[in-house]
């Protein structure tokens, strides 16, 4: 398990490097061992170190100023300082300068087992959630923001442009768009991707518990507090929190949000100690909050402060060039997670894809596929197998009463999934007059719809 461990150290006293490296060597790691710091800076060249001991007093460069000029080498470098003069003052200014310990000779053999031992776990431990944060952030970029027009190409752009710096971002579209999609690539390639991404739904949190969402709670705050409760501004402290539908928050818990913007302090409900945050946010509408300020539904210095950047995502029937791409992307994902070898769409099944207009966007497309890799049978998904109907052709100019009043109540019974009650009301006449023409017309509901 040592075997995997290097250890270099640096002293002028060939004794203490002769006992420290045969102590080492005798657990199994490996030992570098550098008289002078010249020599210590070049044996950086055969690390990677995982752990470098540095005497403080040697001729020529001292430790201090070796530790300094190898933290510009490797920032993450463990260094523990090597002291005969255990001074408090030496100490706080070797910590201070990014050393992890200090020991003072003569050095006790148990307890530098000890504090190496511990030194390694704290260092794996620290790599693991390295790697994890990595991976995960990897797996954040990666996901479903898909196309090449140059519609979506732009807002991507935008995107990783305001994601360096802490502007706030207000992404705009309609429903399903992937407006959080865009929210996570900006957090995904900011500074704080190591840091938690919070995503709160201020539209699907009733007014009550959004407050106690938010700002978090102390135990017994109300009725149902049992606990204290961290909230979602606390939790993303040194990430991000990205409010989705923030136009459907209230008047009251706007001037609380907006305290908060400002201050970035807050306190628990029924607490009293003042909790900091370091939050970025970014927020999502598909509301028109201009038109909200002036009718005095949404506060105008909260809109101003949240609309410092703006990216529009455009609806996916404006870039019908990315359905083939999205589409097949999740044909894939899907054929994986259900073990189906259906390996395409049909060019009949993917032109009715490419010609609905997807009132509800990516998200739509994305449950249309998901829906036909049920039904489909390999290898290929068909027209058939999708819940959608294709942009209808305009009626001929000819055509008969009759046929244009079958064409559009067969129209309307699919638009409202043959919801009788609904599809009735549309069309403006009373449930036994729609069953009369169901019947007139040999109206039969697809399968699929």
């Amino acid at each position: 398990m040592t075997q995997k461990f290097s250890i270099l150290i640096v002293d002028d006293e060939f004794v203490v490097r002769d006992s420290l490296s045969k102590w080492f060597m005798q657990d199994g790691y490996k030992v570098g061992t550098a008289e002078n710091a010249a020599q210590a800076l070049k044996m950086m060249n055969e690390g990677p170190w995982d752990i470098i001991f540095i005497d403080i007093k040697m001729p020529g460069m001292n430790g201090l100023e070796l530790q300094k000029r190898i933290k510009e080498i490797d920032p993450n470098a463990i260094i523990i300082i090597i002291t005969a003069f255990a001074s408090v003052d030496t100490a706080v200014q070797a910590l201070k300068e990014g050393a992890y310990d200090y020991i003072t000779k003569p050095i006790d053999p148990d307890y530098l087992s000890h504090l190496v031992k511990n030194v390694l776990k704290h260092k794996k431990l620290t790599d693991e959630h390295i790697k994890l944060r990595e991976h995960i952030s990897e797996l954040i970029m990666g996901e479903e923001l898909i196309g090449e027009s140059p519609q979506i190409k732009k807002v991507i752009e935008l995107a990783k442009t305001v994601a360096p710096t802490n502007t706030t971002v207000m992404i705009r579209g309609e429903s399903g768009t992937g407006k959080e999609l865009v929210a996570r690539l900006i957090h995904a390639h900011s500074p704080r991707r190591y840091f938690p991404f919070v995503s709160v739904n201020c539209g699907a949190v009733p007014d009550t518990l959004l407050e106690s969402e938010l700002f978090g709670h102390e135990k017994g705050a109300f009725t149902d507090a049992l606990y204290r409760r961290k909230g979602k501004f606390e939790i993303a402290d040194g990430g991000t929190i990205f409010l989705d539908e923030i136009g459907t928050i209230s008047l009251k818990m706007q001037i609380q949000l907006l305290r908060v913007l400002e201050t970035k302090q807050f306190t628990r409900i029924g607490g009293n100690e003042t909790i900091t945050s370091d939050f970025r946010v970014i927020c999502a509408t598909n509301c028109n909050l201009e038109q909200a300020v002036k009718e005095g539904k949404f506060r105008e210095d909260l809109y101003y402060r949240l609309n410092v950047f703006t990216i529009f995502i455009p609806p996916l029937r404006e870039r019908r060039s990315d359905i083939p791409l999205i589409a097949n992307y999740y044909l894939k994902k899907y054929a994986t997670m259900m073990h189906k070898p259906i390996t395409e769409i049909s060019p009949e099944a993917m032109d009715m894809l490419i010609r609905y207009d997807w009132p509800g966007n990516v998200r739509e497309l994305k449950n249309a596929i998901e829906r036909a890799m049920v039904l489909a049978k390999p290898p290929a998904i068909l027209p058939q197998d999708l819940p959608i109907h294709p942009i209808e052709e305009e009626q001929p100019e000819n055509e008969t009463l009759e046929a244009v009043e079958k064409a559009h109540i067969l129209k309307i019974l699919n638009k409202t999934n043959w919801n009788i009650t609904q599809a009735a009301k549309i069309l403006g006449i009373d449930r036994v007059t729609l069953y009369n023409k169901i019947e007139k017309y040999n109206l039969r509901r697809d399968r699929n719809t």
